[in-house]
């Protein structure tokens, strides 16, 4: 991971190629003007071989629940994932969380959305949708009620065969409002209309993530219309394992994002590595 002294990173999008990431110490007096979105998948938490194989590193929890207190509430997870999905992996904890790709938000720690912006996918689609799945024993099915996604981390060799059967569907309703999201070894299929940057918009509309500074962490091509709007709210973006167009800078891995995380939570302690 590479980082920066630069105290002024908070305040103006950064200058300088995307090899920096502040230090914690740096943005520990900048808390109370900072909203910290983040990522789940790829970003908090490394990939696992099905969704469900995701878990919670020991001290997470506690780096999350020690900057949710130091923003006033101002932290939110932003994930394709829906609320009701996050809440299993986090729980107990329940968190401010942007979910759906957009289609849900809550805005503070209780358990409803606050928002939903979509309906879910029609069932007939899902049907057709949840077919292609058969063409390989390996490609896992996920229902997320707005999204369907087809995982084929454990059939790398079936990504062509569902893109193309995903087209085909497509062609037969050209009138459907869907929108194919490719990511890493999956393919989402969701409503058109919402993305994360639209609930990430919306959430910043409100108390207390309003008239406040972003800082968003993300990894994946799903992240790259929240890392777009950052410079509307004079924020910064960071990406996960690459170095993503328009982003202030970069973690090499989800570990990375936690160790920073855990030393923002204590106050910027031990910054030197």
């Amino acid at each position: 991971m590479m980082k920066s002294d630069n105290s002024d990173l908070i305040g103006s999008p950064a200058s300088e190629p995307a090899e920096i990431v502040p230090a914690p110490a740096s943005l520990v007096p900048h808390l109370r003007e900072v909203a910290i979105l983040l990522d789940i998948d790829g970003t908090l938490l490394d990939l696992a071989p099905t969704p469900r194989e995701v878990w919670v590193p020991p001290g997470l929890a506690e780096a999350l629940n020690a900057l949710l207190q130091r923003t006033s509430g101002a932290l939110a997870l932003v994930s394709g994932r829906s609320l009701n999905d996050i809440d299993l992996i986090f729980a107990p904890e329940v968190y401010p969380a942007v979910g759906g790709h957009g289609a849900e938000m809550r805005l503070g720690g209780g358990g409803e959305a606050d928002a939903i912006k979509a309906p879910p996918l029609d069932k007939e689609l899902k049907r057709r949708l949840a077919a292609i799945a058969k063409l390989s024993p390996g490609i896992l099915l996920e229902d997320k009620g707005y999204s369907l996604a087809l995982h084929y981390r454990l059939a790398p060799q079936a990504e062509k065969a569902i893109y193309e059967e995903v087209s085909r569907i497509r062609a037969e309703l050209p009138g459907a409002p869907i929108e194919v999201l490719p990511g890493k070894c999956v393919c989402e299929i969701k409503h058109a209309g919402f993305t994360k940057a639209s609930g990430v918009r919306e959430l910043m509309r409100h108390a207390p993530f309003k008239g406040r500074k972003p800082f968003f962490i993300g990894d994946d091509v799903t992240d790259e219309t929240v890392f777009a709007i950052m410079p509307d709210f004079a924020g910064l973006s960071f990406s996960v394992g690459r170095r993503a167009l328009g982003v202030d800078g970069h973690f090499d891995a989800p570990d990375d994002v936690r160790a920073f995380l855990a030393r923002l939570a204590d106050g910027g302690t031990n910054s030197s590595t």
